[in-house]
């Protein structure tokens, strides 16, 4: 229920309705289970032995392809043949995987004209098809480090990928320089392949691009990927079936659909080209509208959120927060998300992940009062009678945060110095608050030797400052307590001024009818 006291709801900080786009739940009939049952003795080993074939065949093409290979230049001649055929190797795995036919609208542009291709959603680990079916064996961006894993490493050095040392302090910058240099050479380099989603979702929205891709400004042709299967054994997430069992599971269909629209080029404005964010978020708007889902804010640094939420016993999909919007509007890192998240995960019902009115009061050690529930009401910005996570963040950041100002320390600690003495004694604050908020003794004595740093006796100004501002609740408390009781003493002001006007009229009816006694 919202109280007395309410803040402006931003719609920027309102939570999109759409359901985790980083769980998949795969909900397997009957049938689908006699399928599995049947494939996995019958056709699916063929497949994957047919796969691991082509696998091999290909790690065989790529070494040869990359032996004495200068990498600082494109590939050409012989190496270039090479390439055309890990274009064939790379669509007959994707044939013997049950993609038969795989459906493309539009026309792939030239690296020329659009020397990046940007792929979304990205869902799974079978979007590598992108690579396949443009102009030629795409690119891609990748760790230093994975071209040194054994197999796969030679395969991805094959493609010739921008490699990232994250260990370089200027690698930023040397992969916008790298993109630049390829986009300059008329074709002579490949098209470089990007997920700019950064990690995997259930392609139920597009989450938030990230910039780098977008930071050389140059042309790109955005790519929608489609998979429109009535069993969905394709989505990778972060909670749902592991890889393994995702592979075996489309090994065991008949026959599995994908479609690929290439999108017209997109051709960046000025402001786009100092702008990477408007210039992410503009091509994603595009490919959206092509795919008719949503756009929100949620990033890789949810998913971070999420697993540490799993390890605190929580749901995971209690630490769902739209990361990116949070952090531009309230200005958080995820390092103060996790620390908020701990806390959080202290006060909240383990089973579902939120915090009921009994939850706060218990965190407080506070009885639930009228103060304690105009508190409660300023968080809970649903109206749902319980705060999540997202509105545990915003509520620090809205109403305690800017409620533990000086002014309002200074008016709490002289409501509690009822002596003016500079100091807090157990005996004031025991009597404050059994009176404002009915607490008992026991949680007073407690209370106040959290306070009490020092262990004198007395609650000094600045211990209770250091106090408010680890436990920022505390201040919202006192501010809300302090509004209610001015709206009381205004209460009692205007209820007086009715007395007196009503008094006041009283007398004048008694004095007219003297008056006229005295004419008679």
């Amino acid at each position: 229920m919202p109280g007395r006291f309410q803040l402006p709801r931003q719609k920027s900080l309102i939570a999109p309705k759409i359901r985790n786009p980083f769980i998949h739940d795969l909900r397997l009939s009957p049938w689908d289970k006699i399928q599995i049952a049947v494939m996995s003795v019958t056709i699916a080993p063929l497949r994957f032995l047919v796969l691991l074939f082509f696998l091999l065949l290909s790690w065989v093409i790529a070494s040869i392809a990359t032996a004495g290979m200068d990498k600082s230049q494109p590939m050409s001649g012989w190496r270039k043949s090479c390439k055309r055929l890990l274009v064939f190797t790379g669509r007959a795995m994707f044939f013997f995987l049950g993609f038969q036919h795989i459906k493309i609208r539009g026309k792939p542009a030239p690296s020329s004209e659009a020397p990046l291709m940007c792929c979304a959603p990205h869902s799974t680990y079978f979007d590598i098809i992108t690579c396949f079916i443009g102009e030629g064996l795409a690119s891609g961006v990748s760790r230093k480090e994975n071209a040194a894993i054994p197999l796969i490493g030679v395969l991805v050095q094959s493609t010739q990928p921008v490699l990232v040392d994250r260990e370089d302090p200027n690698s930023r910058r040397n992969t916008i320089e790298e993109i630049k240099k390829r986009a300059q050479s008329e074709g002579a380099w490949p098209q470089v392949i990007i997920f700019p989603e950064g990690t995997c979702t259930n392609r139920s929205c597009l989450i938030n691009f990230k910039p780098g891709a977008f930071f050389p400004g140059m042309p790109v042709q955005p790519v929608a990927i489609k998979y429109p299967n009535k069993l969905d054994t394709f989505t990778w997430t972060w909670q749902g079936p592991g890889g393994l069992k995702i592979l075996w599971y489309t090994l065991c269909q008949f026959h599995n659909r994908l479609e690929v629209e290439f999108l017209p080029v997109y051709y960046p404005s000025e402001e786009e080209k100092s702008n990477a964010r408007l210039y992410g978020a503009n091509v994603r708007a595009k490919i959206a509208a092509v795919l008719n889902i949503p756009t929100t804010d949620h990033t890789f640094d949810d998913c971070m959120l999420m697993v540490a939420a799993g390890k605190s016993d929580m749901p995971m999909n209690a630490a769902l927060v739209e990361f990116q919007k949070l952090r531009e509007k309230l200005g958080l890192k995820l390092e103060d998300m996790r620390e908020l998240l701990k806390t959080y995960a202290n006060i909240a019902e383990k089973q579902d992940g939120v915090i009921g009115i009994d939850d706060f009061a218990k965190h407080l050690n506070l009885p639930v009062t009228e103060s304690l529930k105009e508190l409660f009401s300023l968080y809970d910005r649903d109206g749902s009678g319980r705060i999540d996570f997202r509105e545990y963040i915003i509520g620090l950041s809205v109403v305690s945060q800017p409620a533990n100002s000086e002014e309002t320390l200074q008016m709490a600690f002289k409501m509690f110095d009822t002596e003016g003495n500079g100091k807090i004694s157990e005996e004031s604050l025991t009597t404050i608050l059994r009176n404002a908020f009915n607490m008992e003794r026991m949680d007073i004595t407690d209370l106040f030797k959290s306070v009490d740093t020092n262990g004198d006796g007395f609650i000094t100004y600045d211990e209770f400052e250091v106090f408010s501002k680890v436990h920022p609740e505390y201040a919202g408390l006192f501010k809300t307590y302090q509004d209610l009781k001015r709206e009381e003493e205004l209460a009692l002001v205007e209820e007086e001024l009715e007395d007196l006007e009503e008094d006041s009229s009283n007398l004048e009816v008694l004095g007219t009818t003297g008056n006229g006694k005295k004419d008679d």
